[in-house]
C-alpha cells in the first residue's frame, strides 16, 4: 500500500451542510436520538471498515462501532469542535478497538484429522481475520468521489495485507492504518492516541519496517495481481467444478508453483503446490453432493460463500467462505474461513 494521505468519505464543504451538521449536532446535544442518527450515519460505513482493520474481523468491527457509537452518544457533550466531528468519531473507535478483546471461532476438536495435527505442530502465529464483502467496499467507492482514494482503499483491504496488520503491536497498527490507509496528519493521530507527533512518527516508521520485511519475505504482495474478468470468471469457475468433484489432479493442476493456502484464524499455512495438493488430499472423502457454492466477492476478489449438506434432514447450511487470490490463468493463494455466520454477511442465505 502506498503512503498516500487519502481520507475516505470525504466531500466538499458547503454552508448548507455546515448548516445541517451544527442543526443535527444541537439536536444530538439535546438529546434527539433522530438527531444523533443524521450527524454519525455520514461515518458508520468508514467507521465499520477502519475497526476492521484494526481488528481483523467482520463481526468484531460490527461490535466496536456500536460500542463507539454508544461512546460518542454519551460523551457528546465533551466534543469541543477543536477539531472536526469525524476525527473525533474516529478517535473513540480506533481506542475502542484497542482495548476490545478479538475472538476467534474455530473449534480445533472439530477438525479434520490433518488439519488438526496441522494446528497442533505449526509455528505460524494465530491470527484474527475474515473476509470482508465487496458491496460494502462499492458503498465506499460510491461516495467517494476520488479515484486516489479508491485505488488506496482496494489495496488496503487485500487480505495479504490485513493478515499483516495484525502481526503488528496494537498501536503501531493503529498509527499505519490512521496515517497511510485513513489520510489523517501526525498531529492529529498524537491527538487521538494522546500521544506525541514524535512518539506517532516513530510508530509509524516501525510499522512500514515490519511490513518491508513482510513483503520481502513474500508473504505480502508487493506487485499487483491483475487478472482479466473473463478469465478470472473461467479460472473460478474450474476451480468449483475440480472442488465438488474433488478431482485432486484437476485442482492442483490450477493453482501456482508457489500456490498459499491459510485457514484464519487457524495458525496453519500450507505454501506450495505439493503441499497444498497433500492438504487436499488428507481431507475425509465427501459423498458427491455433499458441498454447493454460491459465487460472491470479498477483498476486491473472487470468493464463494459454501454449504455443507446435513446428513439429518440434507438441508444446507452455511459453512463458511472462501477467498481466492487469481494471478493470470492460476490461483495464488486460497484462504479458507470456517464460520458459518459469514455468508449471510455477504447477502446469502443461511440454508440452500
Amino acid at each position: 500500500m502506498a503512503h498516500a494521505a487519502v481520507e475516505y468519505g470525504q466531500t466538499v464543504s458547503t454552508q448548507g451542510t455546515a448548516d445541517v451538521h451544527a442543526a443535527a449536532l444541537a439536536a444530538a446535544r439535546a438529546g434527539d436520538a433522530d438527531g444523533f442518527r443524521d450527524l454519525t450515519e455520514p461515518y458508520t460505513r468508514e467507521l465499520h471498515l477502519h475497526c476492521y482493520r484494526m481488528l481483523g474481523s467482520f463481526h468484531d468491527a460490527e461490535d466496536a462501532v456500536q460500542e463507539t457509537l454508544l461512546r460518542a452518544w454519551r460523551h457528546l457533550a465533551s466534543f469541543e469542535s477543536r477539531s472536526s466531528f469525524r476525527a473525533w468519531l474516529y478517535r473513540i473507535a480506533t481506542n475502542t478497538c484497542l482495548t476490545k478483546r478479538q475472538r476467534t471461532r474455530t473449534e480445533v476438536s472439530l477438525l479434520p484429522p490433518n488439519i488438526a495435527e496441522a494446528v497442533s505442530r505449526s509455528t505460524e502465529p494465530a491470527i484474527t481475520l475474515t473476509p470482508y464483502p465487496d458491496a460494502l467496499l462499492d458503498e465506499m467507492e460510491a461516495t467517494s468521489g476520488n479515484p486516489a482514494a479508491d485505488v488506496e482503499l482496494r489495496e488496503s483491504v487485500q487480505l495479504a495485507f490485513l493478515a499483516a496488520l495484525q502481526l503488528l503491536p496494537p498501536r503501531q497498527r493503529a498509527v499505519l492504518i490512521l496515517r497511510d490507509a485513513v489520510g489523517f496528519p501526525a498531529d492529529a493521530v498524537a491527538e487521538m492516541l494522546e500521544s506525541t507527533t514524535a512518539s506517532v512518527n516513530s510508530a509509524l516508521n516501525r510499522a512500514r519496517v515490519t511490513l518491508g520485511e513482510e513483503r520481502a519475505s513474500g508473504r505480502l504482495h508487493s506487485e499487483r495481481l491483475v487478472t482479466p474478468d473473463e478469465v478470472s470468471d473461467s479460472l473460478v469457475s474450474r476451480y468449483v467444478e475440480a472442488w465438488l468433484a474433488m478431482d485432486i489432479g484437476k485442482l492442483v493442476g490450477l493453482l501456482r508453483e508457489d500456490v498459499v493456502l491459510t485457514m484464519p484464524p487457524l495458525p496453519v499455512r500450507y505454501a506450495g503446490r505439493s503441499a497444498v495438493a497433500g492438504f487436499f488430499r488428507g481431507l475425509p472423502p465427501s459423498p458427491i453432493g455433499t458441498w454447493r457454492v454460491l459465487p460472491t466477492r470479498a477483498n476486491r476478489q473472487p470468493a464463494l460463500a459454501v454449504y455443507r449438506r446435513s446428513a439429518e434432514d440434507a438441508v444446507y447450511r452455511a459453512w463458511g467462505v472462501w477467498v481466492l487470490t487469481l494471478d493470470g490463468d492460476r490461483i495464488a493463494e486460497i484462504a479458507a474461513f470456517v464460520d458459518a455466520q459469514l455468508p449471510p454477511k455477504f447477502g446469502m442465505p443461511a440454508t440452500l
